[in-house]
């Protein structure tokens, strides 16, 4: 759709918790203790910690679903701690786990009840959520009308943040938003989350805790301890080379060179081409094209240039019968926000070792084969041994420092006794 001035989106503000605590009635001690903290404009900050910790109690005190014991809230240049909680609700996005939509209401009525609630006319109203579908990857005409019940689970969450972005919110909060569905859908919907953020430049605060989707969605990660006291905030990458203390390293775990996979994604590594083929195209048209080709294999793509199948020169024969009968169904795709530790549980799966990366409507863009990953995970081993090389080399110059004061102080010690 053309964007007008209706649909034209607000770009993020900034949060900055200032002392922000919370004591329940009758708690010895509070469940949140004087949490500081300033979130960018337009970047996403990810909570991460154990359980109990307060990290969800923590983000609905930014918009007032739990009302702080004291302290302060700013989004942007102002400070909303003592705003009508019901008004700057409708200025915040919140999106929860398993996406919290109203079971009686449409799709389309689950996405409008916040710009109704703002007093949207009809037509903006219809025009937003059309807009929102299609932003979160669902066809308007098909889910427009159904009802929660009606969809899966992954398209209930999806429908969950595009009702959370249907008043263009500047700040939108998400309380582990993908923690009841299963892994496959999980990655889609993170793949999906960056995307978005991509476009949109929100202002994210998100919680979680799972430490690896920490990784893969934030900007800046915080991990918290125990009554939200923060043991380290900074970016992921910082992180997953410098933790700050034990605490820290327990989150972080093994494998961190592995773990660092989920900052690189599929778009800043080789996309290569690979040999296609439509289901619309002549039969022959297929066949000359399987052998003719470089490889012993093409992809074959379904009416709306999506991943299908893989066809093998030995299918041949079954492919003069039939294209149903013949070839591999392709089991996994990646888009090219997923991350490489994504692309490479895809490549393990499959024999050939590749695996095809789509668009936004599942579009085939290319493949990312064993060869492309391979080579960036032995560059992030590579880098990993030179930095820890570094380590050492600063912490032996460090220590010879050490000890060269210590002998001058000494030196210096034995010439003022000798002189006295």
């Amino acid at each position: 759709m053309p964007e007008t001035p209706e649909t034209t989106t607000t770009s993020g503000a900034s949060i900055r918790l200032e002392n922000l605590t919370k004591v329940y009635p009758g708690s010895a001690s509070p469940a949140v203790d004087n949490v500081n903290l300033e979130v960018k404009a337009g970047e996403i900050v990810i909570l991460v910690g154990p359980s109990g910790c307060g990290k969800s109690t923590c983000l609905k005190m930014i918009n007032r679903l739990i009302e702080p014991s004291s302290g302060r809230i700013r989004i942007g240049d102002e400070d909303v701690t003592d705003m009508d909680p019901v008004k700057l609700r409708r200025t915040i996005g919140y999106a929860i786990q398993a996406s919290g939509l109203f079971p009686h209401m449409t799709v389309a009525q689950n996405i409008a009840l916040v710009p109704k609630m703002l007093g949207w006319s009809k037509t903006k109203v219809k025009n937003r959520v059309e807009e929102m579908l299609d932003l979160v990857g669902l066809d308007p005409g098909e889910f427009h009308g159904r009802y929660p019940r009606q969809l899966s689970g992954g398209q209930q969450q999806r429908v969950g943040v595009a009702r959370a972005l249907a008043a263009d919110p500047p700040v939108l909060l998400m309380d582990e938003p993908f923690g009841a569905v299963d892994p496959i859908t999980r990655d889609h919907l993170q793949d999906e989350l960056i995307r978005l953020q991509h476009e949109l430049h929100k202002t994210i605060c998100f919680v979680t805790h799972d430490f690896d989707e920490a990784i893969k969605i934030g900007d800046r990660i915080a991990v918290l301890r125990e009554r939200s006291h923060i043991a380290q905030f900074d970016t992921p990458e910082a992180i997953l080379t410098n933790p700050a203390d034990d605490f820290v390293s327990g989150f972080v775990g093994a494998g961190a060179a592995l773990k660092r996979l989920n900052l690189t994604r599929v778009r800043d590594v080789g996309v290569v081409d690979f040999p296609t083929a439509s289901m619309d195209d002549p039969l022959e048209s297929i066949f000359e094209r399987l052998r003719s080709g470089p490889h012993n294999d093409l992809l074959l793509l379904d009416h709306n240039g999506r991943p299908y199948k893989w066809l093998r020169r030995g299918d041949l024969s079954l492919a003069k019968e039939s294209l149903a009968r013949a070839g591999t169904l392709v089991a996994d795709t990646v888009t090219r926000d997923a991350t490489l530790r994504d692309a490479l549980e895809a490549v393990l799966t499959d024999n050939a070792g590749r695996v095809a990366v789509t668009g936004r409507r599942g579009e085939y863009i290319g493949v990312v084969d064993m060869e492309t990953l391979m080579n960036n995970v032995h560059e992030l081993l590579e880098a990993d041994r030179l930095e820890a090389i570094e380590q050492q080399h600063r912490l032996r110059e460090l220590r010879a420092r050490q000890t060269q004061l210590a002998q001058e102080g000494l030196d210096e010690g034995a010439t003022e006794g000798g002189r006295a």
